[in-house]
């Protein structure tokens, strides 16, 4: 299983599965993360959290913990 997490800079990958319960995964999906949705990776901070994507087009600064409970392809 890949995670976003794992995308490296510069890559684009496209979302597959939501993993976490209730308000969290609530959460994930108000800001526009969806199943079959693509998400550009543009930075990483220093120590890895957080990661900063573009999805829907906008940008998106997600936690690191949040980013392992995204499957994508």
């Amino acid at each position: 299983m890949k995670t976003l997490r794992d995308v490296k800079i510069g890559e684009t990958a496209t979302v597959v599965k939501l993993h976490g319960e209730g308000a969290v995964k609530r959460r994930i999906m108000d800001m526009g993360i969806t199943r079959h949705t693509p998400v550009y990776v543009r930075k990483v901070a220093p120590l890895g959290d957080p990661v900063e994507i573009t999805v829907r087009g906008y940008e998106l600064s997600i936690r690191k913990a949040d980013a392992e409970m995204i499957e994508v392809e």
